[in-house]
């Protein structure tokens, strides 16, 4: 059976896999579905909208699905979908989207997601990131598959990151970030390529040589950005081991919305 602590305040409309662990004084709304194998600490309010997946190991102290902190927002039945096998420490807030925009705040699977983590409405996570103590998003960011953010950054809305990207600590980003780079600072400035990142999940040499020759045509020649994606999109021809990670490249900055860091 469902090993709820009898502190805890569970609706009775709220859909719990039977595996799933609820510990002391945690609050759960009516509208929340919580998938298998799922721990929930102590302390934590779950409300709104939320679905969680499976194996899931949520602390103490966790607010997810709250309203979320727009003013335009009225109370419209809108979500947070958490996926399977993420990590999340104490006192982080995942709020709830808003009309117009989706509405739907989304967290993929896979993710590390340190205390006081902060991901406010319509943002979208994807899978197998790091984010670390203090990581702030503002509304309608997006962060890519692999992206490692630094403590204490915060992440100006509507934003995007690419993946394998990594963010330094204390890092004010406003500008969207490219796929593999390494940036950091405020304000922020690209320092390299994500080359340990990159190593650590089995790139191959040529991936890697591909990767620094994007970095270059981006940063180190003096380039206009169009100068530089057409040298970029030259690359898929020439290091055919790399065709997938110059094509995501090239697709990120084709659909850069706020300008790229530079």
């Amino acid at each position: 059976m469902t090993q709820i602590h009898p502190t805890a305040l569970v609706d009775r409309s709220a859909e719990i896999d039977p595996t799933v662990t609820v510990g002391p004084y945690t609050v759960i709304g009516p509208h929340v579905r919580i998938g298998a194998g799922t721990t929930i600490g102590a302390h934590c309010v779950i409300d709104g909208r939320t679905t969680i997946g499976q194996d899931n190991r949520i602390f103490q102290f966790n607010s997810l699905g709250a309203i979320p902190q727009d003013k335009k927002y009225a109370g419209e039945p809108t979500a947070l979908l958490i996926g399977d096998r993420n990590t999340i420490r104490e006192f982080c807030t995942f709020n709830l989207g808003v009309p117009g925009a989706g509405g739907v705040t989304r967290v993929g699977n896979d993710n590390w997601i340190m205390a006081y983590t902060h991901i406010a409405h319509d943002c979208l996570v994807d899978n197998h990131t790091t984010l670390a103590n203090n990581t702030t998003l503002a509304g309608h960011v997006h962060l890519a598959d692999w992206v490692t953010v630094g403590g204490l950054t915060g992440i100006h809305q509507f934003v995007s990151v690419g993946a394998h990207a990594m963010i330094g600590f204390a890092s004010a980003v406003t500008q969207d970030v490219p796929p593999f780079m390494l940036v950091d600072g405020n304000p922020l400035a690209v320092r390299g390529f994500n080359l340990v990142g990159l190593r650590r999940r089995g790139f191959t040499p040529d991936r890697v040589a591909a990767v620094k020759q994007m970095h270059k045509l981006l940063y180190r020649q003096g380039l206009t950005l169009e100068q530089s994606r057409s040298g970029i999109e030259a690359l898929a021809g020439e290091m055919p081991a790399a065709a997938a990670d110059v094509d995501m490249m090239n697709r990120f900055l084709a659909s850069a919305t706020r300008g790229i860091a530079r």
